[in-house]
């Protein structure tokens, strides 16, 4: 009964675009509760995951990489857009 109330999150298996244009990398969980954030970790190659951003609702300002996530008003969904991406900024990326 442990995994009774845990969120089930869903992404998108990869994305890709090319330096400079923007992407989204979308996330689902639909069994968040209201007073839980959302966090987002990166993962660089041959590195552990690193903490990049979290929000309770709304949009919140990603420095580096330069984006932003936004959390969806249901808190269903959230998206983290990569504004301007780099070559450096290619990894994983979990929510």
């Amino acid at each position: 009964a442990a995994a009774v109330g845990r969120a089930q999150v869903q992404q998108d298996p990869s994305a890709e675009t090319t330096e400079d244009t923007g992407i989204s990398l979308n996330c689902s969980h639909p069994n968040k509760q209201l007073n839980e954030f959302i966090h987002w970790y990166r993962q660089l190659p041959g590195r552990g995951p690193t903490f990049l951003v979290s929000a309770l609702k709304g949009f919140k300002e990603v420095a580096d990489p330069q984006g932003r996530l936004s959390v969806a008003a249901d808190r269903r969904s959230s998206v983290l857009l990569l504004a301007r991406p780099r070559p450096r900024d290619a990894a994983v990326y979990y929510c």
